[in-house]
């Protein structure tokens, strides 16, 4: 099954069960490499996105999401990796240079990169301190980042269950934004922070989360 037949299917059943609002396509541009940026609260955020962008939005997962065995396993990595997503082994410093040179990769072939600046899932629906991931690859590769923010996924899969329940969707999409004048400056660190505060800002704008100043994965780790 290709991903336009498995698109239309789940495209289907989601406007069919969730009929989700979304504003601001029209911000993502048609062509060329494209960032998109956004809030994490849920597992199903990258599902979501994927069907509602018309062109095919990657991303990065866990490599343990296509390294099942038996007749289970091969279903998932098929799923997932249809979906748009590329496997990479996050864990440690390594694991971030690979996610960043995947992501890299797919903005020079001209694609859709979606990245969640937290992270990590938010522990509680506020929105946290990004990394400045995004801010290297838009610097490093010239690409547009297009802010998104996910409201009401966290309805849809409350703490994170494997129950997918019935809720209103909205994702709204902000106007690109430009950073090429910091042209060459990918290795300054108040650039990358400032570029990566200016994204955070249009997300939080977008989705009226409440912002906390600290990274998610310290957030989780004091709870």
């Amino acid at each position: 099954m290709s991903r336009s037949v498995l698109k239309a299917i789940l495209g289907l059943l989601m406007r069919v069960l969730y009929r989700p609002r979304v504003e601001g396509l029209a911000n993502i541009p048609g062509d060329g490499p494209v960032i998109v940026a956004g809030n994490h609260v849920t597992f199903v955020d990258s599902l979501f996105l994927s069907l509602v962008v018309e062109r095919q939005v990657y991303f990065i997962g866990k490599d343990e999401y296509v390294t099942g065995k038996g007749v289970k396993g091969r279903l998932m990595a098929w799923f997932f990796t249809t979906c748009g997503m590329i496997p990479v082994d996050r864990d440690g410093a390594r694991g971030g240079v690979a996610a960043l040179m995947t992501g890299s990769r797919v903005l020079e072939e001209g694609r859709i990169f979606g990245i969640y600046p937290e992270g990590t899932r938010s522990p509680d629906g506020r929105l946290y301190r990004g990394r400045t991931g995004v801010a290297r690859l838009t610097l490093m590769t010239g690409a547009p980042v297009v802010p998104f923010a996910m409201v009401g996924t966290d309805k849809v899969q409350p703490g994170g269950s494997g129950m997918l329940r019935i809720a209103p969707v909205t994702i709204r999409f902000g106007r690109p934004l430009d950073f090429s004048r910091y042209e060459g400056m990918d290795r300054d660190r108040y650039v990358l922070r400032a570029v990566t505060d200016e994204v955070m800002s249009e997300v939080m704008r977008l989705g009226g989360q409440e912002y906390v100043d600290i990274y998610a994965t310290k957030a989780k780790e004091a709870a």
